[in-house]
């Protein structure tokens, strides 16, 4: 996966993970006449992914198990689409991976009378206009009168390009997600909405703030440490030299090694000046393994619940590439033991 592809992934399926924010997502963007009859109950995460591998540097998915108001179960499956441009045979892949998934319920349940329903949804959040359509007999080759005997669906589009900033959620802590995912491929704009995102992200937690910065850093190419560290002072001052730390080490390497070796080189000389006595590499390694497990064992909370000693020890002990590895199997881990295997 390339490196301004990894971080799509990542922040996406972060987005998708948590449940209310999917739920969110979800009952605002879908058709009404699907939304609406939707219980009151939170979306299941279904683990892992029906992504062919060589387009998993494209293509994110989150498969989620959900109740209808009937009590009838149902699955909501979410394509994220991270592509420049949109792929006109994206009903072809939604084909393809919600039939794998109906394949896995089917393994699950083999007495099985009558499979559940399976609702695809296209989330694009690319630079080029979609202009794809939204079903998947639009791709076959087939005289018109046979179209009532051919298989035939429609997936629902959410394109974060065609609308509007304020609009993107009711909710302003899935506001600040969507917009950062919004304008991460929109280059040319990125600067223009610096004060609005100060806005959105006035109104996230602590944890959300850091992962949304961590994503800017890494795919907005139009900000450099000026403009990250104005972000951060004017919505958390307090975090500023811890992120920037954190950022320098873990982030900022990997996408801007210039940017990380001037970030690294102010810290050093702010140090100096207040007069700190350790070794600098010392304290910035410790802060960014101490953020790191911080969000880690917040995502395991989420995905989990109830995190047992043995696995704060492990967390406490581990370097930071162990910590992201592990935060990167929490998505299709099915439980803990997942996550820390070595054979992962």
């Amino acid at each position: 996966m390339s490196k301004i592809a990894h971080p799509h992934d990542r922040f996406l399926k972060t987005l998708l993970s948590d449940p209310e924010r999917a739920a969110c997502l979800l009952r605002e963007r879908l058709p009404v006449e699907i939304s609406e009859l939707l219980s009151n109950e939170l979306p299941e995460l279904v683990a892992g992914s029906f992504v062919d591998q060589e387009l998993q540097e494209y293509l994110t998915d989150r498969l989620f198990r959900v109740k209808t108001v009937y009590g009838h179960e149902a699955f909501l499956y979410a394509l994220i689409d991270h592509k420049s441009y949109p792929d006109r045979f994206v009903a072809w892949q939604l084909l393809r991976y919600m039939v794998r998934a109906l394949e896995q319920w089917e393994r699950e349940n083999p007495e099985w009378k009558r499979l559940p329903a399976i609702v695809p949804f296209v989330v694009y959040h690319g630079a080029g206009t979609w202009r794809i359509p939204s079903n998947f007999l639009a791709l076959v080759d087939a005289p018109t009168g046979w179209r009532s005997y051919l298989l035939d669906f429609k997936f629902s589009l959410f394109d974060l390009g065609h609308v509007e900033d304020q609009q993107l959620s009711k909710q302003p802590y899935l506001r600040a997600w969507l917009l950062a995912a919004k304008y991460a491929t929109r280059d040319g704009k990125q600067l223009e909405i610096k004060d609005f995102l100060v806005e959105v992200l006035t109104e996230v937690p602590a944890d959300d703030f850091m992962l949304i910065m961590r994503y800017v850093v890494e795919t907005y190419m139009r900000y450099d440490e000026k403009d990250v560290r104005e972000i951060i002072r004017r919505v958390r001052p307090e975090e500023e030299d811890k992120m920037m730390s954190q950022f320098a080490q873990s982030v900022i390497e990997n996408t801007n090694p210039k940017w990380a070796q001037m970030v690294l080189q102010k810290g050093r000389q702010e140090g100096r000046q207040e007069g700190r006595q350790e070794g600098e590499q010392i304290g910035e390694q410790k802060g960014e393994q101490k953020g790191e497990a911080k969000i880690l064992t917040r995502q395991l909370q989420r995905r989990f619940g109830i995190v047992p000693e043995w696995a704060n020890e492990k967390i406490a002990k581990a370097e930071p590439p162990s910590l992201e590895e592990w935060s990167l199997r929490i998505f299709d881990a099915q439980s803990l033991n997942d996550v820390f295997s070595d054979k992962a």
